[in-house]
């Protein structure tokens, strides 16, 4: 199959190119050009119409969508989660799982799993653990009943199931360290997440390897000026990998400009950690992890308590909010959307980039609006 891809205005990570031409064949990237490419041999000819082309999303944190949620462990849910997520430009993502029991996480690993043997809609690269090996005290949504400590053999039996690629856990639970380690051991990204760690508690963690922060600001040790905590720790070590939640909820447009203007935007990973509220509407009510969740005015907060849920947040309306918030150009942008995701999985040859020789995953977004125009997965035209 050979695809051409004609008046994008494409924009890559350190790359801008209006008027621009962009060749597929067998499901990679062959050519990027600005100038005329003749239209004969080509299966199709895919006309966008001076829109942006950009990299396709990698969501590396995401719960659920339309309803659903991964630990619903069912391969409808899996599959409708990733028809949301390709509709939001999303080509490639990590199912996330919750604070739950055992059974569970197994049970969703083999949903996940039996979606990867058709992924019809956007890709898995693979399983996000985020929990249980959390704070009680940072449970934040999650469900403290379920909480336990760091334990390679389990995540070692769900990886056998459908690969893990990131665990969320608190560094300063005993063995934390030696975890951090052991999971980079076995190529998992062993990531601080739910934690009430102070900086020389997380410390060790970062010496074995850890250089990944779950949901940058929520959840963690806030930043004081006699104990920076985790938050500081994000602004003091540049080679962190920070995901941030760019709903403009999560975080306060002061503080996104703050991490945008400030952190080295090579160690940013702009995330949803979306809930199976998101593409519903206001008043939806649910359960996660046994915990209730209600939906008002687009924010999920737990019934009891009021802590935020999580996200309704799509990937392409993220892009859009940064670009209103910080004013940073859109080259810029855009590698916080899918080729540090990729860098931080060991995917950063292959995906990520409009460039030639990168697999063709690529969304077509209006410019006035970031609406997800089409989306390509492996060159194929799936939207």
């Amino acid at each position: 199959m050979k695809t051409l891809i004609v008046n994008a205005h494409v924009v890559s990570p350190g790359v801008e190119l209006k008027k621009a031409s962009v060749v597929i064949e067998k499901g990679r990237i062959r050519e990027v050009t600005t100038s005329a490419v003749p239209r004969k041999g080509f299966d199709t000819v895919v006309d966008v119409r001076g829109k942006y082309l950009v990299p396709g999303f990698i969501d590396v944190h995401l719960h659920g969508a339309c309803g659903f949620d991964v630990c619903d462990a069912t391969p409808e849910a899996i599959g409708k989660i990733a028809e949301a997520k390709l509709a939001e430009g999303c080509t490639s993502f990590l199912p996330t799982t919750l604070t739950v029991a055992k059974q569970t996480l197994k049970a969703a690993a083999k949903a996940v799993a039996a979606y990867r043997k058709d992924a019809r809609f956007a890709k898995v690269l693979g399983i996000h653990l985020e929990g249980p090996f959390i704070n009680p005290a940072c449970c934040g949504a999650q469900n403290p009943a379920f909480v336990r400590k760091p334990d390679l053999k389990e995540v070692l039996a769900i990886d056998a199931i459908s690969p893990v690629k990131l665990v969320s856990f608190a560094p300063e639970a005993k063995g934390g360290a030696a975890f951090a380690a052991q999971c980079r051991a076995h190529g998992i990204v062993p990531s601080c997440g739910h934690s009430g760690a102070t900086l020389d508690q997380f410390l060790p963690a970062y010496a074995a390897g850890l250089r990944h922060l779950t949901h940058f600001c929520n959840q963690m040790t806030k930043l004081h000026h006699r104990e920076i905590g985790l938050v500081g720790a994000g602004f003091l070590l540049d080679d962190l990998d920070t995901e941030v939640i760019c709903d403009r909820i999560h975080l306060c447009d002061d503080m996104l400009r703050l991490v945008f203007w400030k952190r080295d935007l090579a160690h940013v990973q702009m995330i949803t950690d979306s809930l199976r509220c998101s593409h519903m509407p206001d008043g939806y009510s649910f359960e996660m992890g046994g915990l209730k969740v209600r939906l008002e005015k687009g924010e999920a907060r737990l019934v009891e308590g009021g802590n935020l849920a999580g996200s309704t947040l799509w990937m392409n309306k993220g892009l859009k909010n940064l670009a209103e918030v910080t004013g940073l150009p859109l080259k810029d942008l855009v590698r916080v959307t899918s080729w540090n995701q990729a860098i931080d999985l060991g995917l950063g040859k292959s995906l990520g980039k409009v460039e030639k020789g990168y697999v063709a995953d690529l969304a077509v977004l209006d410019p006035k609006t970031f609406d997800v125009c089409a989306v390509f997965v492996d060159g194929e035209q799936r939207i």
